[in-house]
């Protein structure tokens, strides 16, 4: 049987994973209550330390910081960095009670235990918590980062014994999908400057839905836009890092209004990334060709807006560009389209002689090309 004091002393090797380990590094965030560019709560830094944090949401930068805040209470000695799961160098339930209890007997002061990605624990490892938590050993605290499995009691107990701190990004009232464009009107705020949703929206499409990522381009643009200038459209297609993704959306934007200038230069853009690959950028317009025919049958058959991205399984904002592109096209064009793509993966794969760049270059002048020919 493990001891208290080796389970203490093997789980200090078990590193998080990437997210988290970049969570509990603070992704650079300042620590300071009063700071201008800490807009988040400084509870965890100002109050009394309890047995237990349970720390969880989608808004992982706050996550982040409340962890980072957390941490700065405790010297570096003082703190066990683990992982939740079964398997090695990660910590189970009852792993995590042995350090606890040997933090508590060994060393003086306060101790910190922070536990990564607990939405891997399974029921028992979870039971040994809440069982730990009847009664906390004196000195140690617990921090737990993540989403407890859905039916487990640690939420409840946790905001009981200690703390529960739920950072989530905000959500749209009906559907209460992640509204990551409000989320960034927020951030925008917190640093004195106010974007429209449009704006908000172009940047989401840029850059991704990912928390950490919007943050970084929001504090990005605001330090280079310079104090009191406009934020708009032009600022972040300016200043905001455009992932592949993005590039993927240019090009499909520019085919939606029939722009050839534009849905070359995307391309030309795309093909020069470093994962640019004429195949992969054919099959992404493929599947946005795709939703614009399914979209413009929808519309066609009569059925609102409003319930197509319900119908199709798709969010609002792409079901909105796919309407909006429907328009610049006739079925049978979108027909000729998608057997247009077919010719060209096949030519892609093996079917034709010519340059790949070229045939994906013929191909976009094709689909894009007014209805009477011109280019």
């Amino acid at each position: 049987m493990t001891t208290a004091l080796s389970s203490a002393r093997a789980i200090r090797s078990a590193r998080p994973p990437p997210q988290v380990d970049s969570a509990l590094k603070g992704r650079g965030w300042p620590v300071g209550a009063g700071s201008r560019a800490s807009p988040y709560p400084g509870k965890v830094s100002s109050q009394p330390l309890l047995p237990v944090y349970l720390l969880v949401g989608s808004d992982q930068p706050k996550v982040s910081l409340a962890v980072k805040r957390l941490r700065a209470r405790f010297d570096s000695g003082s703190i066990e960095d683990v992982v939740a799961g079964s398997g090695k160098d990660e910590a189970a339930g009852d792993d995590v009670v042995a350090a606890l209890n040997a933090l508590g007997l060994f060393g003086s002061g306060e101790r910190l235990v922070v536990v990564a990605g607990i939405e891997r624990w399974k029921k028992a490892d979870a039971e040994a918590i809440v069982s730990y938590l009847d009664s906390p050993s004196p000195g140690s605290v617990l921090a737990l980062v993540g989403e407890p499995a859905k039916g487990s009691p640690l939420e409840a107990v946790c905001a009981k014994v200690g703390d529960v701190l739920r950072f989530d990004v905000p959500t749209r009232s009906r559907s209460r999908q992640l509204d990551y464009p409000a989320y960034v009107q927020q951030r925008f705020e917190r640093h004195g400057r106010r974007v429209d949703h449009e704006t908000a929206r172009m940047l989401v499409d840029l850059v991704g839905e990912d928390a950490f990522a919007l943050d970084a381009e929001v504090d990005k643009v605001v330090t280079w836009a310079g104090e009191g200038e406009r934020i708009g459209p032009n600022e972040i297609t300016a200043l905001a890092t455009h992932t592949s993704e993005a590039s993927a959306f240019a090009l499909a934007d520019a085919w939606g209004v029939r722009d050839l200038g534009a849905v070359l230069a995307a391309c030309e853009a795309e093909l020069a990334s470093p994962d640019g690959e004429p195949f992969v950028l054919a099959a992404r317009l493929a599947g946005h060709i795709a939703r614009v025919r399914a979209v413009q049958a929808l519309i066609d058959a009569g059925v609102p807006q409003g319930e197509i991205p319900g119908r199709l399984g798709i969010k609002e904002y792409p079901a909105k560009k796919a309407a909006q592109h429907a328009r610049s096209y006739t079925s049978d064009e979108l027909g000729a389209s998608a057997v247009a793509l077919a010719r060209l993966d096949h030519d892609l794969k093996g079917g034709s002689r010519v340059g790949a760049p070229l045939l994906l270059e013929r191909t976009l002048i094709e689909l894009t090309r007014t209805r009477d020919g011109r280019s």
